[in-house]
């Protein structure tokens, strides 16, 4: 092999087939150095690469800088002025744990005890004897009759443990009551009358039950591995809704400085109008104004004239027009219009407020069911539960009501009077959420009911009797079925329902999902039972509802 340092698996990550040298692929071969960390000279554990090239156990790596005030690699020296970001060479790893595979740790030999020069390799321990033998030094164990009957084993060295200590004899027994090794002379005394069986019965049964302990621990690891990817798939979800979430707000309020502007230029426009006319206004009352004056004016020196003539006659004539009150506009009752200004801008200030926060409430009831979404469940209707009059269809998703009552086998599952049926499978913690299309239907029933509801003759929808839905009747009729019949006025006729469902927070919600808008919600329940989607496409009603109830997929990016 030709002479190698520990520079030679300097950064390799890429995964490639190993074939080790010989003296690394014999399990007898010594240890090399290529695979030897040079500061606890032992073979790597999560070996690590410095910028310089040289390998070492990251544990040691890290304590040797941890306890320098400079980082330097301990094989040739060279310092570092930052502290290098250490990362676990994969290459080298691989090769590390072929090699451990390959050389597994040796049980120490065990030697004869009756070789006197050179010992020999024992090759069968004695637990009565209490010695270990040799292949030569065992036979008489093999010749002698009173030898024949005593129990051999592989060879150990701690054969004092297989030895009752009490009587130094072998402990071939195992004492269930007392969950312990015994040997035979144990079951005359101590452990007299106890359920004891041989040691390799026990062990053997033991075996079994490590071995469904141990398909239990894989299970366990796989549904932790399993675990894992969901919390990674749930993210990755989290962080593109997020994303959408982000934009969908950005929209919103971009939508809303446009509304904003619109109604500032449109009301700054109508002020400016205003203005004009008050303008318009003063300037002519103004006009008016200084007309009157004028004729006032004239008027009063008629007046002033006529008070000093000496034509009594004239005066006489024409002194009834002259003193006849004068004809002008009420001018206290005159004045310009400067608050409908004001007025028209509290109207649109109103108007701005209104639109502003029906569009923030519609955003968090999109937002709401967005997130609601992310725990959708697959349902399936289970043919089991399902009333006689109902026809489901092959692949579970949808039902409508028939006129004509099928001959099924009756069971406890099965509803018998009410066009009822459930999904397949039940819930009894955490979130779930599920859609159906309601489109083309003048009455049904949707929510969820626990698994004890029950399922024969007249049952009345509320929750006191297991059941959270809420239903349509006579066209546009809508109801939440709490335990007084709750009416609901809602702005458009729903297409397709959404169910959602937090176990823990006693919460049953329902959504209009094509307008994001919110149906109904039970809150404060408390669920016990296994709580299973419920679904009735109510009766026929000669046609005018045969339309069927459609469980559907979830469209997360709508």
């Amino acid at each position: 092999m030709a002479e190698s340092s520990p520079t030679s698996l300097k950064g390799t990550t890429r995964r490639s087939s190993l074939t080790l040298p010989p003296s690394m692929s014999s399990s007898s071969g010594p240890l090399t150095e290529e695979l030897q960390c040079s500061i606890c000279l032992d073979v790597f554990t999560d070996p690590v690469s410095t910028p310089c090239g040289h390998n070492f156990c990251k544990t040691c790596l890290n304590k040797c800088w941890d306890n320098s005030q400079t980082c330097n690699c301990p094989y040739c020296k060279e310092t570092f002025k930052q502290r290098p970001d250490l990362k676990i060479n994969t290459t080298l790893r691989e090769i590390v744990d072929h090699y451990k595979k390959k050389s597994p740790e040796k049980k120490p030999e065990v030697l004869c005890d009756f070789c006197e020069e050179r010992k020999l390799k024992a090759l069968k321990s004695c637990l009565v004897c209490q010695s270990s033998y040799c292949e030569t030094h065992l036979q008489p164990h093999f010749k002698v009759a009173g030898l024949k009957k005593h129990k051999l084993m592989d060879p150990v060295s701690n054969l004092e443990d297989y030895i009752c200590q009490k009587h130094e004899r072998p402990l071939e027994l195992f004492c269930r009551d007392d969950q312990t090794c015994v040997c035979l002379f144990c079951t005359e005394g101590d452990h007299k009358n106890h359920n004891t069986v041989p040691i390799e019965k026990e062990s053997e049964e033991k075996k079994i039950q490590l071995i469904k302990t141990q398909k239990d621990v894989q299970q366990m690891i796989q549904d932790r591995n399993q675990k894992i990817q969901d919390i990674k798939y749930s993210a990755e979800v989290r962080k593109r809704k997020t994303a959408d979430e982000k934009a969908a707000h950005v929209e919103l309020f971009t939508d809303l400085i446009r509304s904003i502007e619109r109604c500032q230029t449109e009301l700054l426009k109508m002020m400016e109008e205003q203005q004009k006319a008050a303008e318009k206004q003063e300037q002519e009352l103004i006009k008016d104004l200084e007309q009157e004056i004028t004729e006032l004016k004239m008027r009063n020196t008629e007046l002033e004239q006529l008070s000093h003539t000496e034509d009594h006659l004239h005066l006489l004539q024409i002194y009834s027009s002259q003193c006849s009150p004068t004809k002008t506009r009420n001018w206290p009752e005159i004045s310009i219009k400067t608050n409908e200004s004001m007025s028209n801008l509290r109207r649109f200030l109103t108007q701005l407020q209104d639109t502003l926060n029906k569009k923030l409430s519609h955003s968090a009831t999109v937002t709401e069911l967005k997130w609601m979404q992310q725990y959708a469940v697959d349902v399936n209707l289970d043919p089991d539960t399902a009333c006689p009059y109902l026809i489901l269809s092959d692949d579970g998703k949808q039902v409508r009501c028939g006129d004509i009552k099928q001959k099924l086998p009756d069971n406890p599952k099965r509803f018998d009077r009410y066009p009822n049926v459930l999904g397949k499978e039940g819930f009894s913690s955490g979130k779930f959420y599920f859609e159906v299309q309601v489109k083309g239907k003048t009455a049904w029933d949707l929510g969820v009911v626990r698994e004890s509801t029950d399922r024969k003759g007249e049952i009345r929808l509320c929750p006191s009797n297991g059941r959270w839905t809420v239903w349509l009747r006579n066209g546009n009729e809508y109801s939440g079925c709490n335990n007084t019949l709750v009416s609901l006025s809602l702005r458009v006729k729903p297409q397709r329902v959404g169910v959602f469902v937090d176990y823990e927070e006693g919460l049953v919600c329902f959504y209009d999902v094509e307008s994001s808008s919110h149906i109904y919600s039970f809150t404060g329940q408390s669920f016990t039972d296994k709580l299973y989607p419920f679904f009735s496409p109510c009766n026929n009603d000669k046609g005018k509802n045969s339309s069927p109830l459609v469980i559907t997929p979830v469209n997360y990016n709508k």
